[in-house]
């Protein structure tokens, strides 16, 4: 008990930045996950988006062209899954040659010398980060294939199928699709809140402010950026779009 009390005390400023990094990541995955039900974002948007291409694509006889494109998209999503991997396997590597980059960011001006255990817990935060990165990828691969599936059994503009199960299946492929986007979505964030974890190796408050400026950016992409604004506008322009 004395040992954690003295670590608390020797390190408290990087054990309050590691808290506050936990509120950002945590609560902004939290914020933008309820905000996306109520306010239009770029997650809710591309929702309907999906929804009008599922609808489009029933009514076509040849396929190959939506099949393309989640091809395109199972592809995108591969390429970050196995480069985390990659990412893993180096930080593994950097692991075992700790001391030696102790001594190269002392180097750094307003680096703080940091200790063995300090650096190792600040190594297995990335670790941590980039599994669970590696988990997100790795799902939304998965469920890019369900929608593929979903896609191929669709009923054709031969079937004889009423309009409202079309319009359900429609629904459902499209949900399908935004699971799987939102999980791609969820592992690309915290690829920009490991980039905050690197300000930890200089210094703590480094890594505060790297971690709130990291919220401040995926806000204004995802709510407030000029793409969100032409996606709206070509929807209002259509005449398509939907109040949440």
């Amino acid at each position: 008990m004395n040992e954690i009390i003295q670590f608390s005390e020797a390190h408290w400023e990087s054990l309050l930045a590691s808290v506050w990094f936990l509120i950002c990541f945590y609560g902004y995955m939290f914020y933008s996950k309820h905000m996306a039900l109520t306010t239009h974002c770029l997650s809710s948007v591309l929702h309907q988006y999906r929804q009008e291409w599922m609808t489009h694509m029933l009514s076509r006889d040849v396929r190959v062209a939506d099949t393309t494109v989640l091809a395109n998209l199972e592809r995108s999503v591969a390429f970050f899954a196995s480069s985390t991997m990659l990412v893993l396997a180096g930080l593994m590597t950097v692991m075992g040659s700790t001391d030696k980059v102790i001594d190269m960011v002392a180097d750094v001006p307003f680096a703080n010398v940091a200790s063995r255990a300090e650096w190792e817990m600040k190594l297995l935060l990335l670790v941590g980060l980039f599994m669970y990165a590696f988990f997100k990828f790795t799902w939304s691969l998965r469920q890019y294939g369900f929608c593929a599936v979903m896609l191929g059994g669709a009923p054709t503009p031969d079937n004889q199928v009423s309009e409202r199960e079309r319009k359900a299946y429609a629904i459902r492929i499209a949900r399908v699709a935004s699971l799987a986007a939102n999980n791609f979505n969820q592992g690309l964030r915290t690829y920009y809140f490991s980039l905050a974890v690197i300000g930890w190796f200089i210094n703590p408050w480094l890594f505060m402010g790297l971690s709130t400026g990291i919220v401040w950016v995926l806000y204004r992409r995802e709510f407030k950026s000029r793409t969100l604004e032409e996606l709206i506008t070509s929807r209002a322009e259509d005449g398509t779009v939907d109040s949440l």
